[in-house]
């Protein structure tokens, strides 16, 4: 018999009054989206000062939109699109479950573009800053997911091996916290120290940067993670979220390649 840890058992459900329920999934959003903005201010208050604070502040809306229905609408695109054709009100159930990284990044991008437009800031200047803070909400996010006990990992016989609920008997990859670790933590500690050297005075440099960084950390998290059930393992032995990151990290080779020296202007 295989070894594994047993699986800390969190009520997805915080709390719960009659039928209204807080549930840890929601908080990590939360927790992403406001932590995120405090950061987003902080970093606005330093050079180059091409954004100011204000624009961080009225653009956490547009973030939010962005998020959510750009991360539902890439859930249903995506991962399927077969079910949603025949039961098209459930797209907007989104109490059952069911978000996208790499459309919520789309839908962020669009609102980043229109935001940008609309204040005449310059895109790749409020990006980075964005860039810079988006590790903190796929960290939270990441953590939800393992207390959700959803996004299990691949059977493995490694020591630390978990057997989830509702995956079966085998011992599994918690693969949850290798992402979060990858996607979160480390992928914030490599954006900050490269706007901590000056990084945001190249705009998109810092973009480029993340869209590489979680390229590949969600490239090598998925070598451990379990494929999406009604998906599996595509082309090549491939799964959608190594086929979605792929030109997330073309993009971003392109964007560091493309970045431009800026001059720092004076706060107002």
């Amino acid at each position: 018999m295989m070894f594994s840890l047993a699986f800390p058992t969190i009520d997805p459900v915080l709390l719960q009054i009659g039928p209204f329920a807080i549930r840890w999934y929601a908080l990590a959003y939360i927790a992403g989206l406001v932590i995120g903005w405090r950061y987003c201010m902080a970093l606005a208050k330093r050079p180059p000062y091409l954004v100011k604070s204000i624009d961080i502040d009225d653009f956490l809306v547009w973030a939010t939109l962005g998020v959510v229905l750009g991360g539902r609408i890439g859930y249903v695109l995506f991962y399927r699109p077969g079910y949603y054709i025949t039961e098209p009100l459930e797209a907007l159930a989104l109490w059952h479950g069911g978000m996208s990284f790499h459309g919520g990044c789309i839908g962020v991008i669009l609102a980043l573009f229109l935001f940008a437009r609309q204040r005449g800031i310059p895109f790749f200047a409020l990006s980075d800053i964005v860039a810079c803070a988006t590790p903190i909400g796929l960290f939270f996010g990441r953590l939800a997911n393992f207390i959700n006990g959803e996004l299990w990992g691949r059977a493995t016989d490694v020591p630390w091996a978990m057997v989830f609920p509702n995956a079966g008997p085998e011992p599994r990859h918690p693969s949850q916290l290798y992402q979060a670790t990858l996607e979160g933590v480390i992928l914030f500690l490599v954006l900050l120290a490269m706007q901590a050297g000056g990084g945001r005075n190249r705009p998109g440099r810092i973009s480029g940067t993340f869209l590489i960084g979680y390229a590949v950390a969600r490239s090598v998290g998925e070598l451990f993670r379990q494929p999406d059930a009604q998906l599996g393992f595509l082309v090549l032995g491939v799964t959608m979220g190594q086929l979605l990151s792929l030109p997330m990290l073309l993009a971003g080779i392109y964007m560091v390649v493309r970045a431009k020296p800026v001059a720092s202007v004076q706060p107002v």
